[in-house]
């Protein structure tokens, strides 16, 4: 046990806090006329080049470990960073931030059914009451016998989110241990950006932004604010805060207090945005965030506790 757990706790805290905001930020930008894709690439441009100092000195000149996994650092950057923060942000152009989220965080769910149908890994009891649940929460959460109606186009970009973040878990669990988690997350997230920069210049997605006044909490500001607060605070101290959280907490523990991450986005967008779920929806986020713990637990209760991934990857899909 690591001597000063408390100070693990407070940094697996703030990272899942300040990945939280990143929903409030961008939906500041794309109201202001950004399209989803432009503010990703914007955020993790410059995350990717504020944490290439810290990726480099975390391999210590093992620079063939890095060429070993190129492969797997730029399958992360296609599913984990472009196909799961577009469409993230893409959802929360027509959804609730703390709905969206919810959404993506399907892609957990996701990954048991993979597993099944292409691996033949039959789910045990624990994992299909916790899939259950999530399932069960999503019909709350989208009120799909009420009177809250959604844009399924917002739906849609959700689900599609899911299963970006559905790839990278999958993903996660073959990458080399010997590649560290800021390496992978910088080279992951210089990855998407080309990625989505070379096929915005095709036309084939919308490359919009502004570069005047935004309205961010109810305030006039200049658009260097919340593009400030995408790539450093919902990037660069997230990830920076998970992995030195998961060095004291370990993985298993560190997991389950980023199933925190939710809530606090339902909490800012709350505050900032005037966004609030109704009472029925919040039900429902909580039986989704109860049947991914479970499943996590599941997961996780036979695996041993070297092996388990690192959660600052499980979360770097944000």
């Amino acid at each position: 046990m690591h001597p000063r757990p408390a100070a693990g706790a407070a940094l697996a805290l703030l990272s899942a806090v300040t990945f939280a905001t990143s929903g409030t930020f961008a939906r500041s930008l794309i109201d202001a006329g950004w399209s989803a894709e432009a503010a990703v690439i914007c955020r993790v441009g410059i995350a990717a080049l504020v944490l290439a100092v810290p990726a480099a000195l975390s391999l210590r000149g093992r620079w063939d470990v890095l060429r070993s996994n190129i492969t797997a650092v730029g399958l992360f950057g296609l599913l984990g960073v472009a196909v799961a923060q577009a469409c993230f942000f893409n959802a929360v152009r027509y959804l609730p931030v703390g709905v969206a989220l919810l959404l993506e965080y399907l892609g957990i769910i996701l990954v048991v059914v993979w597993m099944w149908l292409r691996h033949g890994q039959r789910p045990r009891q624990l994992t299909v009451a916790g899939s259950m649940a999530a399932l069960c929460g999503l019909a709350f959460v989208l009120d799909l016998t009420g009177t809250t109606s959604f844009h399924p186009v917002g739906v849609l970009w959700g689900l599609s989110a899911a299963v970006g973040l559905a790839g990278y878990f999958v993903l996660a669990g073959r990458v080399d241990p010997r590649l560290p988690s800021v390496a992978l997350a910088s080279g992951g997230m210089a990855v998407g950006a080309v990625m989505l920069l070379i096929v915005g210049l095709t036309g084939l997605l919308p490359l919009r932004a502004t570069f005047g006044e935004v309205t961010f909490a109810g305030q006039t500001t200049s658009w260097l604010l919340p593009i400030a607060g995408l790539s450093l605070i919902a990037a660069v101290v997230a990830y920076l805060a998970g992995i030195a959280g998961t060095r004291i907490l370990g993985a298993r523990l560190s997991s389950f207090v980023g199933l925190t991450e939710v809530l606090f986005a339902v909490l800012i967008a709350w505050l900032f945005l005037n966004e609030l779920p109704t009472a029925w929806q919040l039900f429902g986020g909580v039986l989704i965030i109860a049947g991914v713990a479970l499943v996590r637990l599941d997961e996780l209760r036979g695996t041993p506790a070297s092996a388990a991934p690192e959660p600052a990857l499980a979360v770097s899909a944000r």
